[in-house]
């Protein structure tokens, strides 16, 4: 089943990512646009990374890919290290999975990105199912209700205090008997540490891979981005206990530091898929790594 065609990124959605990249104060473009020579000080740029949320490994990376690039001035040098960070992408098959199952710790939105994420598949023509999995919290449950009456979406809920696996297992069925996809699963929040927890998303894959066999699965990460360095810590130990296939990184609109997608993609190794850039349905939006580097370095200097 083809799905990639509705996570292209429109003109629309280049400008919004570029946007919340490029906040009011944003101290490595200021930087940037006072260093113009072909020697620029690498030190003040460094110094501005990790003033971005860039992260110490992410930004001594950048400056020594940058040095030894040797073309160009400072500005021209950090994006194109930026982007041969950011651009080191998976095969084109990880656009094609049709169930998503979010993951994360507690408070990273990851029942309104569910939501959000139906509201740009349905708006793409197709007809996505969610599933409120989250039977810890009978709210999650309740508030992924209203999201799908709210905007037309078919919502398939788990029993409060019951097995999310029971009530993937009856969307999966659902899903096949009348041809819903993708089929965006929102689970419980949870602590890496907890491995009753993550043993439990391996029975969720199981079930998934015994009932629909032909649909190829995905889970992807939701990691807060205002949580900077401390968010990473959490998913790089998320990674190890579940295995990830991509990163959405939400509230980018609230304060975070753009630089911490590229910290997300050199500490983690794992592509950023989706980013929030706002709190309506429509606000999540592809990540598009040319108008995310943009947005951050901010423009080029007039000389």
């Amino acid at each position: 089943m083809k799905l990639a065609f509705w996570r292209k990124s429109s003109s629309d959605d280049q400008k919004r990512v570029a946007a919340v990249a490029a906040p009011a104060s944003n101290p490595l473009a200021a930087a940037l646009r006072r260093i113009t020579g072909a020697t620029p000080d690498w030190s003040a740029i460094e110094a501005s990374l990790l003033a971005s949320d860039v992260g110490l490994e992410a930004a001594t990376a950048l400056i020594q890919a940058a040095r030894g690039s040797g073309d160009g001035d400072g500005r021209s040098r950090v994006r194109a290290a930026a982007l041969a960070l950011l651009g080191e992408e998976k095969a084109a098959s990880d656009d094609e999975a049709d169930v998503l199952l979010l993951v994360g710790v507690n408070g990273v939105g990851k029942t309104t990105t569910a939501a959000k994420l139906a509201v740009r598949a349905k708006g793409s023509g197709l007809k996505p199912l969610l599933v409120a999995a989250d039977t810890f919290r009978a709210a999650a449950i309740e508030q992924l209700r209203v999201l799908g009456n709210r905007d037309g979406i078919d919502v398939v809920e788990g029993r409060p205090g019951g097995d999310p696996a029971a009530a993937i297992h009856d969307a999966l069925m659902l899903a096949n008997a009348r041809g819903y996809a993708p089929v965006i699963i929102d689970t419980a929040g949870r602590m890496q540490t907890r491995a009753g927890l993550m043993d439990e998303l391996a029975k969720i894959r199981r079930v998934v891979a015994k009932v629909a066999p032909e649909r190829l699965t995905h889970v992807l990460l939701v990691l807060d981005g205002t949580a900077g360095q401390n968010g990473i810590a959490q998913a790089r130990s998320f990674d190890s206990s579940a295995g990830i296939d991509g990163i959405i990184l939400t509230k980018l609109d609230s304060g975070a530091r753009g630089g911490v997608a590229l910290a997300v993609r050199r500490e983690l190794g794992l592509a950023i898929k989706w980013i929030g850039v706002g709190e309506r349905p429509t606000d999540l939006v592809p990540f598009d790594a040319e108008a995310f580097v943009d947005g951050l370095l901010g423009a080029p200097a007039i000389t």
